[in-house]
């Protein structure tokens, strides 16, 4: 392409930035740039080039300097969500071990289905240097390198070898993070010298763009079916999952249920779908779920799925329902709309229950039905009032959760990940507004806690900066990755953390019990030490990257430390010692398939194998 007034002449990596900068996204308010900045720590592989392009659109893109690349990346996933899916960040590492360190971030994203764009340091095309500092050779294939583990992490994946390539390759990532169907991360490796070679890009390519986020309307065949099987049915029960938040439909959830009497149970990823007074909601379902919702989904005979990929903690390793129940899944991909030998109804969300409504006409489930669902949610919360409860006994999540629930407000976001606290909250969290809770398990990532908070501050703040972003985490991730505390003070995101220390892997270990096994390298106490096990000083650690913080001896004292923390000025750390053995949420749990030993020494361990095993023959079939 030759120079002239049709072109502009731009580095790669120029290109990459100044397009990045003037793509928009359509929201109810208007229209506010798609990309909200990255995240960014450089290298020799990408601080000469790239770190150049963004130092002169700072103001348009912001930029954070992260800590360690997976918490970027998880910084960007937690900002992702909050946005339902229609605002992205960019995360960019340097060639090597920089890189590699965000495949467990991209793979959290893939699991979720949540977008960000990876920039990422490549070896040279021209191969001149080979090898080069951080690269890995592979003598029978030179084109291989780190970048390729990406592959099978994200929904979008390309090198760019060329500068002219920028042209078709940014606008197809960007496509692929917005579509509802595909959507997840995007990668883009950019080999060092690529980055810096120039070329004339049309101007056009520049030029402002809105984008809207596809809303595909269900084939009217589908629909149709699904609402004869939806009029046969005599106990309905509706699966709420994330995709009705990232669909923007729950008022038609709502809809749904309250017009034809039709109760509801909630997904970890649909926690927050309806607050906890509707009465029409019947709790959390699954393994982390409650007596309420498994109890019903026991009896019901169609089951209409919305949203939902119907993972295994969803379904009790498929063991929730009735096997005779029949499934409608309502789903933007089509992939999630057939599992389990459902009806597929293939489509948004909003516009697919609009249509569902439409054409079920005044069909409504047996007041008997409903009653008894509602029955059902009301012992349930009996049973959490009490379990929530600070009385004589041993500190625990429950109790923590319980606190802070009382005193959270409509608009406070609640995260947390992995481990045993996503069961406790998705089990005892009474959800005050739609959309509040942020629960990781799509891939259960221990570390997501405390950077996906902050990415997810960093969303809060552009849009209700006096709501607070409160974080549960356990000692476990906590040690595992910290280090955004730092970046959230150094970046005035200011967090609330509870750190609930129970000395280890608590729940693993627990897991560990039930099977029959002894207790083995999952508490601290129990694993091969050189000392005597020591508790780590949580707060005066927090302290040292710039966090306020204290320590409470009993979950009675949580409550005046919350408000000590919403009072200051910076991020704040309250830390409580909580039991690893009692106070677990003992009731709610469904049946999960575990591979555990056929063959032992131990009684214990061949009995448990056993009791897992009985429970088998009510799995439903797969396709």
């Amino acid at each position: 392409m030759g120079t002239g007034a049709n072109s502009v002449r731009l580095t790669t990596t120029q290109a990459i930035v100044r397009f990045l900068a003037n793509q928009y996204v359509e929201t109810d308010g208007g229209k506010v740039r798609l990309c909200g900045g990255g995240f960014a720590i450089f290298g020799h592989g990408n601080v000469t080039c790239l770190g150049e392009a963004l130092y002169q659109y700072r103001d348009e893109l912001p930029l954070y300097r992260g800590q360690n690349e997976q918490g970027m990346g998880l910084a960007a996933t937690a900002y992702a969500k909050y946005h339902l899916r229609r605002r992205f960040m960019f995360c960019t590492a340097s060639a090597g071990p920089g890189t590699s360190n965000l495949v467990t971030a991209a793979a959290t994203a893939h699991a979720n289905r949540l977008p960000f764009l990876l920039l990422c340091g490549d070896t040279y095309v021209t191969r001149f240097p080979d090898p080069v500092l951080q690269q890995l050779e592979h003598f029978g294939n030179p084109v291989d390198g780190v970048n390729d583990a990406f592959r099978p992490v994200t929904r979008y994946w390309d090198r760019i070898t060329h500068p002219a390539q920028v042209i078709s390759s940014l606008p197809n990532a960007i496509a692929t993070m917005l579509d509802p169907s595909d959507c997840g991360p995007a990668f883009l490796g950019l080999p060092q010298d690529v980055q810096g070679w120039a070329f004339d890009y049309p101007v056009e390519l520049f030029a402002e763009t809105v984008h809207r986020v596809r809303r595909q309307t269900p084939d009217r065949d589908e629909t149709a079916a699904a609402a004869a099987l939806l009029r046969t049915a005599r106990r309905p029960l509706i699966i709420a999952g994330g995709g009705v938040q990232y669909s923007g439909a729950v008022s038609e959830l709502g809809d749904l249920a309250h017009g034809h009497n039709i109760p509801v149970v909630e997904t970890i990823a649909g926690r927050a779908n309806l607050v906890a007074d509707d009465p029409l909601n019947i709790g959390p379902i699954g393994v982390t779920g409650s007596n309420s919702a498994n109890a019903v989904a026991e009896k019901a005979d169609v089951v209409i799925a919305i949203g939902t990929r119907l993972q295994d903690f969803t379904t009790g390793s498929w063991t929730a329902f009735d096997r005779a129940a029949r499934f409608i899944s309502l789903n933007t991909a089509r992939h999630d709309a057939l599992k389990h030998r459902s009806l597929p109804v293939v489509g948004d969300a909003k516009l697919g229950i609009r249509a569902l409504i439409e054409a079920i006409g005044d069909y409504a489930a047996p007041a008997a039905w409903s009653d008894q669902a509602k029955s059902e949610r009301a012992a349930w919360d009996e049973y959490v009032s009490a379990n929530v409860g600070t009385g004589n006994r041993p500190n625990s999540y429950a109790q923590a959760i319980g606190v802070v629930n009382g005193l959270c407000r409509k608009r406070d976001r609640i995260v947390t990940a992995a481990g045993g606290l996503p069961s406790e909250v998705a089990a005892n969290w009474r959800t005050l507004d739609a959309g509040t809770v942020d629960i990781e398990f799509g891939y259960s990532c221990m570390g997501y806690e405390i950077s996906g908070g902050w990415g997810a501050r960093i969303a809060q703040s552009e849009v209700e900066p006096d709501a607070d972003t409160i974080v549960f985490v356990g000692d476990g991730s906590y040690l595992m990755m910290n280090s955004d505390i730092y970046s959230s003070v150094l970046s005035g995101k200011k967090l609330i953390l509870l750190v609930l220390d129970n000395g280890g892997f608590a729940v693993i270990n627990k897991l560990q019990n039930n099977t029959g096994n002894e207790s083995f390298n999952n508490l601290i106490a129990d694993c091969r030490l050189g000392v005597d096990p020591f508790t780590v000083d949580f707060e005066m650690h927090a302290r040292s990257m710039g966090a306020d913080g204290e320590t409470v001896e009993r979950a009675s004292d949580l409550g005046a430390a919350l408000e000590r923390a919403r009072s200051a000025d910076r991020t704040y750390v309250i830390v409580m010692k909580v039991d690893p053995y009692e106070g677990w949420t003992a009731e709610g749990h469904a049946w999960w398939e575990l591979g555990t030993p056929e063959v032992s020494e131990s009684e214990r361990v061949r009995q448990a194998h056993a009791d897992i095993e009985a429970v088998r023959v009510r799995q439903r079939p797969g396709v």
